[in-house]
């Protein structure tokens, strides 16, 4: 009778392969972990990173999130314009649209600095700058560039998009 060639063969030591299958699975999950680490830490803070390498600029506000548009309404503004045919006076009354209800409630809790901003550029205007289409567009650039002004001395700007006319009376 032949002898068996896998009987003859000493059997692996069972401590070893403990150890081997020990070392296997703490290799996998140092390896799973370092790659989550760096995964996480390339989402959260490498893209910002790289698009801004200044670390003296300001964090940026979120971007607005899809869906309705928010509203600002603003009370009604009645000033006097720059006189070029005798008095005249313009009544004007507009929403302004914004990215977020937080930036409502900031312009809210701001309105006297918006509405202090806004009635000395109306009334640095005269009527035959803003009775005209162009005009009139030129004003709500002028309006928008007035309420991102930052309300604290190194603030973040306002998100303000857009000025819609509600009411405007040249007379």
């Amino acid at each position: 009778m032949k002898a068996d060639p896998k009987a003859d063969a000493a059997p692996p030591a069972a401590g070893a392969s403990k150890k081997k299958l020990l070392i296997i699975i703490l290799a996998a999950v140092l390896g799973a972990g370092g790659v989550g680490g760096g995964a996480a830490w390339f989402f959260l803070h490498g893209k910002s990173d790289a698009a801004e390498p200044d670390h003296d600029k300001k964090p940026h506000k979120k971007a607005a999130k899809a869906g309705p548009p928010v509203f600002v309404p603003l009370d009604s503004f009645t000033v006097n314009l720059q006189p070029e045919n005798g008095e005249q006076y313009l009544q004007i009354a507009f929403t302004l649209q914004v990215s977020s209800l937080e930036e409502v409630e900031l312009v809210k809790l701001n309105m006297p600095k918006v509405r202090s901003r806004l009635l000395l550029l109306l009334s640095s205007k005269k009527a035959s700058e803003i009775n005209t289409g162009a005009g009139k567009k030129l004003l709500a650039d002028e309006i928008i560039a007035q309420v991102k002004e930052p309300f604290e001395a190194r603030g973040e700007p306002q998100d303000v998009s857009d000025v819609l006319f509600t009411s405007f009376i040249i007379q």
